[in-house]
């Protein structure tokens, strides 16, 4: 089998991934947020290799990905609000970011030296599947190179990763469509450090109030968490946010029953204005509008509430940097 095929998930096929991670090797895996590229966490060999695929910073720390709740146990130390957390939220688009424990087998590389460790139990049946034959736990940041449009399919995994990576299962269409949420427990107040697939609704419906960085400004904690780079999720033309108009030369990235006319090719998140939808098609229709044959790329107001808060933060790294103007100036 060449490096980089894409395969279906069946046992055989999932059994060979699990020797292939054992082998120190990377494969790319879905999950219900987008596709993860996974070495063995407890290989440091391994993790430096992803890191490398990547092009990630190795300032950048990784979510581990687990099968069991006893097996996050063993690696990050939980308290009532973590325990409460994980049963309520796990398996899901949680990640729990908490302090190591002193027989934690992951290396120091995955959690860029911090005394923290970022923990996730994810929902899809592949990956659990495959962390269950592994049995160890698995570093899977999603399976693009670092900074660009995170892969929602497997065909966006080749296109990114081509044979970096030895062995892509093919999982399907990823249902959440953006990461997960990332809060830190690591201090004595929840901290929200990155928006995701789980609300922030739901995370206070089972512990109470959770801060935002934005409440805390001055905090290290960003450090602890993946995906907050100043410029990520981009496309390689500019993108422009909260667009009104849109020039004959933009592509449009629409959202809701009243999409703007006058662009040069358009994708319409959710012409029903349903933000789960627009989440799951987010990713894949950045990618069907980023080419040279544009300007850039306009995008409708998309609202800020549920998990259009995810949205809109990784529309906002996607323009850092490289912000398109408006048509006319």
């Amino acid at each position: 089998m060449t490096a980089g095929a894409i395969v279906p998930p069946t046992p055989a096929a999932i059994a060979h991934a699990a020797r292939l991670l054992g082998e120190g090797r990377l494969v790319a895996i879905p999950t219900e947020t987008v596709y993860g590229l996974a070495a063995d966490a407890t290989d440091d060999r391994a993790v430096g290799v992803l890191f490398t695929a990547k092009g990630r910073p190795a300032a950048n720390p990784l979510i581990v990905h687990v099968a069991t709740l006893d097996a996050a146990r063993a690696l990050g130390r939980f308290d009532a609000r973590a325990e409460r957390l994980a049963l309520a939220l796990w398996p899901g688009p949680l990640t729990l970011v908490l302090a190591r424990t002193a027989a934690c087998a992951v290396v120091p590389r995955a959690s860029a030296g911090l005394a923290t460790i970022a923990l996730r139990i994810p929902a899809d049946p592949v990956a659990r599947a495959l962390l269950a034959a592994f049995g160890k736990p698995v570093v899977a940041p999603s399976a693009n190179r670092s900074g660009e449009v995170s892969p929602t399919t497997a065909a966006h995994v080749a296109a990114s990763l081509g044979d970096r990576v030895a062995l892509i299962l093919d999982g399907g269409p990823c249902p959440v469509g953006v990461e997960s949420t990332v809060l830190s427990l690591a201090g004595p107040v929840p901290l929200l450090l990155r928006p995701g697939g789980v609300t922030r609704a739901a995370i206070e419906a089972v512990i109470g109030p959770v801060a935002t960085l934005a409440d805390v400004p001055d905090s290290d904690a960003a450090r602890t968490s993946p995906g907050l780079l100043g410029r990520h999720y981009a496309p390689h033309i500019p993108v422009r946010l909260d667009a009104t108009s849109v020039g004959p030369d933009e592509a449009l990235l629409a959202f809701g029953p009243r999409p703007l006319g006058g662009a040069a090719a358009a994708r319409n998140l959710s012409a029903t204005g349903d933000l789960a939808e627009a989440a799951r098609n987010l990713f894949a229709m950045l990618r069907e509008l980023d080419s040279p044959a544009y300007r850039g790329i306009a995008v409708m107001p998309i609202p800020a509430t549920g998990i259009g808060a995810a949205i809109n933060d990784r529309l906002k790294r996607a323009t850092a940097d490289a912000a398109l103007p408006p048509p006319g100036h």
